[in-house]
């Protein structure tokens, strides 16, 4: 090896375990705050695309080895809600109920209603991944549903009644209902507001990496059927909702000190299960961007 030649990285032995669920997996004995080999990171990223969620146990690492393990998967996006980025690190968004000096110092109430992360912008994100860093003695789960499932198992007249159609998505859906409820939504800007304009995405998207098809609609984000009437419009997207979420769908994840977990936003949609107000709850979530959805 001459001088200045780089240090290829160890390769790290780890096992990727299955869980008894209708989706997710865990990762155990990777440590994230190493360098990754190029064939280690095919490996998480193939089971990123066949579980949809994947835990990554025990990672102690700091937000810039989030950030960098992150980027590996596309560019970055910063949420709306800037004024919860993490000092320092913007792509970082502070998830927590915690409040110092009488201010949220991050987002309380995320993922209080079913959603895809960003289906409200034009290029949705690939990806979310949410690190532990201070968890509460009860509650705090976050469960994930299976889009893919939710299509496969989609009674006939409602696929037929879906096929070829396009859903509006927008940030501002339930955002007034949330200011009323919380503490942790601030008035938008005229400039945050210009960033959330409605986008239009087909209901059932192709995932563009393992072609399959999933259900692309939330009762957070998801706010009309396009070219439906308004009543029809409605109960043909409650259907979807319940459909969407029904249990053989689900995982359930208890968190863990240290986990990082990572799903597939184009696959699942995820909901927050609620931490009891007297109880901290901190993570950090970067988010990586995707592809316009077809």
């Amino acid at each position: 090896m001459t001088t200045g030649d780089a240090v290829a990285p160890a390769a790290q032995s780890f096992e990727i375990r299955a869980f008894d669920a209708p989706l997710g997996a865990e990762v155990v004995g990777l440590d994230l705050g190493q360098p990754l080999r190029d064939d280690d990171f095919a490996r998480i990223h193939r089971a990123h695309l066949d579980y949809h969620v994947v835990v990554f146990r025990d990672q102690r690492i700091t937000p810039e080895q989030q950030i960098a393990f992150s980027r590996r998967f596309g560019p970055l996006q910063i949420h709306v809600l800037h004024q919860f980025g993490l000092p320092g690190y913007p792509e970082v968004l502070v998830v927590s109920n915690v409040i110092e000096n009488g201010k949220p110092i991050g987002l309380g109430d995320a993922g209080h209603y079913w959603h895809s992360d960003l289906s409200y912008k034009d290029k949705p994100s690939l990806g979310s991944l949410l690190h532990a860093q201070e968890l509460p003695a009860e509650g705090g789960d976050t469960v994930f549903a299976n889009m893919h499932l939710a299509w496969d198992t989609l009674p006939a007249h409602l696929r037929s009644a879906v096929e070829g159609r396009s859903a509006e998505h927008t940030y501002l859906a339930k955002y007034a209902e949330l200011q009323q409820r919380s503490p942790w939504r601030p008035n938008l800007s005229a400039e945050q507001i210009a960033q959330v304009k409605p986008v239009v995405h087909p209901i059932v998207r192709t995932h563009p990496e393992t072609g399959r098809r999933a259900l692309f609609v939330s009762e957070h984000f998801t706010t009309r059927v396009i070219g439906l009437p308004e009543d029809e419009s409605k109960a043909l997207l409650d259907e979807l909702f319940a459909h969407s979420v029904r249990p053989e769908h689900l995982y359930r994840h208890r968190w863990a000190e240290h986990d990082m977990v990572f799903w597939d936003n184009r696959s699942v949609m995820h909901l927050a299960a609620g931490t009891p107000d007297h109880l901290r709850r901190k993570l950090y979530r970067t988010t990586i961007e995707g592809d316009v959805p077809f």
